[in-house]
């Protein structure tokens, strides 16, 4: 641990301490009782992600497991030594499930071909059935908050959906709740961390460091506009966190059809004149053929400076 106790790394430490608290308290991640399994790839997010829980397990009020579980899909030259070795000298409860999803992924994908699609797929499928058979009811996933605001444009760009990668959500057969607790969190943030806490890192080389090209351009173009507009990444993600469906165009989320004036103020409503003591407000003062006169609020005493 390089510099994991110089006074920069402390606060960053700390500052994903907070991050990830309160996520777990917004969306209620983690319950008194609970069993989490921990999914652990060898990446610096999931190192980061199990670090942090145990330390919350130590301090936090209620009382909760973690299971650790990495899933070795038989890549050739994977060292399959690194992890057990690292999490036994933690002392921390663990399983390696052996799943050759690789020779899966070999048989059904063309040569030159993306694989992630297929490799997520089934490195999911697993992990859900191996949940249930350790009585897991909680999944925590490494995903951080620049994972899912890349998810959403990848939805929106490449699927046509306003779909994004929730920080909780029930998995797909209903049998259990999977959480990401890092999704507060940022990756750079989480790429210092690493680098001070030195995580024995394990690369995806699957398909010879194949990355999702899709996913690498998303990356690249929103780096490029927080570069251009420092802070526009976390506008995005608040604004995930802020939907209004009056405004967007879903006929299932909200009820177009059966909109009708309310006669009352509405605060979603659409503004369509500045209100009476707003600096600047005009008010219909008369008709005149086919012309309507606005002017100028009269009572100047309430206008704003």
């Amino acid at each position: 641990m390089s510099n994991a106790h110089s006074s920069t790394f402390i606060r960053l430490q700390e500052r994903l301490r907070s991050a990830m608290g309160k996520a777990l308290g917004d969306y209620a991640m983690i319950q008194d009782g609970d069993t989490v399994m921990v999914c652990l790839s060898g990446g610096k997010d999931s190192y980061a992600l199990l670090t942090l829980l145990l330390d919350l397990q130590k301090r936090a009020p209620i009382t909760f497991k973690l299971i650790a579980v990495n899933l070795d899909q038989k890549q050739p030259g994977f060292p399959a030594e690194v992890l057990p070795d690292y999490l036994d000298q933690l002392g921390v409860d663990y399983r390696i499930v052996d799943a050759d999803t690789y020779a899966i992924v070999k048989e059904k994908i063309p040569a030159g071909k993306t694989t992630c699609s297929l490799c997520s797929r089934l490195r999911r499928g697993v992990l859900y059935r191996t949940a249930k058979a350790l009585g897991a009811n909680k999944i925590a996933l490494g995903h951080h908050r620049d994972d899912m605001v890349e998810t959403f444009f990848l939805n929106l760009f490449h699927g046509g959906r306003l779909k994004g990668m929730p920080p909780k959500l029930v998995t797909d057969d209903g049998h259990h709740v999977v959480i990401r607790p890092l999704a507060y969190c940022r990756e750079e943030d989480l790429a210092r961390y690493a680098r001070g806490m030195d995580f024995p890192i394990i690369p995806c080389n699957l398909c010879g460091a194949q990355e999702n090209l899709q996913r690498q351009a998303i990356k690249q173009w929103l780096q490029d506009q927080e570069k251009a507009h420092p802070g526009r990444i976390d506008n995005i993600f608040l604004g995930l966190q802020s939907v209004t469906p009056s405004h967007l165009a879903d006929r299932d989320l909200f009820d177009f059809e059966g909109l009708v004036p309310s006669q009352r103020p509405e605060p979603e409503g659409d503004t369509l004149f500045d209100s009476a003591d707003e600096r600047g407000a005009l008010h219909l003062s008369h008709a005149e053929g086919r012309h309507l006169h606005f002017v100028k609020a009269g009572n100047f005493a309430k206008m704003k400076d």
